[in-house]
């Protein structure tokens, strides 16, 4: 199989690094990709967003299957547009990506089809979601309806940071994605993230990860796009899984499929585990980053064909196989992430790939043949072990390996899961 690739973060390192591996792949492409995939991928200077161009490209190099990394592409429809020219796509349709791309959708779909989440309401104007701020209370969670690039939700622990929040939407802080907000009860537990692969019918589910969203150690600071992963994560245990895809996840797939837009591609759940079981916090409709690359570690199974059989409603005939170690990512952020950074500051060194270590690329690129560090998360250090102390250590120890003086990483990626080792 000719493949392309699209995307050019650590998520799509991860899957590069995986199809890479599969018997059933002649040929990889990734645009716009980065200098870490470049090992495994030619790379393509596409324009993503320039549909016709992607087919195009598809139709010049004889590449039957694409696999979409991030939600932007997904949500502005470049699925739909490589089906209809006869080209394999992993990835939802514009209206199945909708379940990121608007989250006052997704919790109308959990109240159509009795799906587990917190009590909601949509609003298109500040007064009316100040006023019912101030009838529930905080805490309370004010969510951006579009894609915010991971920024426009506000877990308010006052009212006053609530209404601050409603500002921020209607201000533009947010662009076009603040136009709407949803209001949301505060859901109290242990956050998991579960993948499952779907063909629009059945549903595989893959593993679960724990991801640390704060930038500072304890849990402390501004919401991130992830500092750190890892998977399993304990509190999805066999009975949660079994809940979770019962519950939440088929109960989606049935809906979706009735409602007219059948979903195909990942669906990662992001879970609060509360004292009824799992509820839905949101839908992604790709795989998360850094969760990405602790599940692709873990995983033995042919990515490829898993992907393949999802694109073409085949999943009832694969399985997936993982390794029963834990898997764990650090991810290095330029300083002054998750706020303003400088940009282009050069990386000295990364060390190779061992056998149970990789430094995936995310925020890289090459100038003038030097290295640099071009986004807010630029590097995941990520180890395999057969306990999460362990892995812990490695995941450090690679990330301490790596010489780029501006970089900061947090230090207790995994804590949860190392407290309970020790129990």
């Amino acid at each position: 199989m000719k493949v392309l690739l699209i995307g050019s973060g650590g998520r799509e390192h991860a899957l590069a690094w995986k199809i890479a591996q599969s018997p059933r792949l002649t040929t990889l492409y990734a645009a716009p990709g980065n200098p870490g995939m470049a090992e495994y991928a030619t790379l393509a200077a596409l324009d993503v967003d320039n549909h016709a161009a992607v087919s195009a490209f598809c139709r010049d190099n004889g590449i039957t299957f694409v696999v979409v990394g991030p939600e932007a592409p997904l949500v502005a429809g470049l699925a739909d547009r490589l089906r209809a020219d006869g080209i394999d796509v992993f990835g939802p349709s514009a209206a199945a990506a909708q379940l990121e791309g608007s989250k006052g959708f997704t919790k109308d779909l959990c109240a159509n089809y009795a799906i587990p989440t917190g009590a909601y309401r949509r609003f298109t104007d500040a007064a009316s979601a100040k006023a019912y701020v101030d009838e529930q209370g905080a805490p309370i969670v004010i969510k951006a309806d579009g894609l915010a690039a991971g920024k426009g939700v506000t877990v308010a622990m006052t009212v006053d940071e609530a209404l601050s929040a409603i500002d921020d939407c209607f201000d533009g802080a947010f662009g076009a994605a603040g136009a709407e907000v949803v209001v949301e009860a505060f859901l109290d537990g242990e956050e998991a993230s579960f993948f499952c692969l779907c063909d629009g019918k059945n549903a595989l589910p893959l593993a679960s990860a724990q991801d640390h969203k704060r930038v500072g150690d304890g849990d402390t600071g501004p919401n991130t796009g992830g500092m750190g992963a890892y998977s399993p994560a304990p509190v999805m245990t066999a009975e949660m899984v079994e809940r979770t895809m019962k519950e939440i996840i088929e109960p989606t797939i049935r809906g979706m499929a009735a409602d007219g837009h059948p979903f195909t591609g990942v669906l990662f759940a992001g879970l609060m585990i509360t004292k009824k079981g799992p509820e839905l916090i949101e839908y992604n409709v790709r795989f998360g980053d850094p969760e990405c690359q602790v599940l692709m570690m873990r995983l033995e199974s042919d990515l490829l064909e898993l992907l393949h059989a999802a694109a073409t409603g085949s999943l009832n005939t694969v399985s997936a196989t993982w390794r029963d170690e834990t898997a764990l990512t650090v991810v290095l952020a330029s300083k002054g992430y998750p706020g303003a950074y400088d940009k282009n500051t050069p990386i000295g060194f990364i060390p190779a790939d061992g056998d149970t270590t990789k430094v995936f690329h995310a925020g890289t690129a090459l100038k003038n043949g030097e290295l640099v560090a071009t986004g807010g998360r630029v590097l995941n250090a990520t180890a395999v072990a057969p306990t999460v102390a362990e892995a812990q250590a490695r995941a450090y120890a690679l990330a301490d390996q790596v010489k780029w003086q501006n970089g900061f990483c947090r230090r207790d990626i995994g804590w949860r899961a190392v407290e309970r080792e020790k129990v």
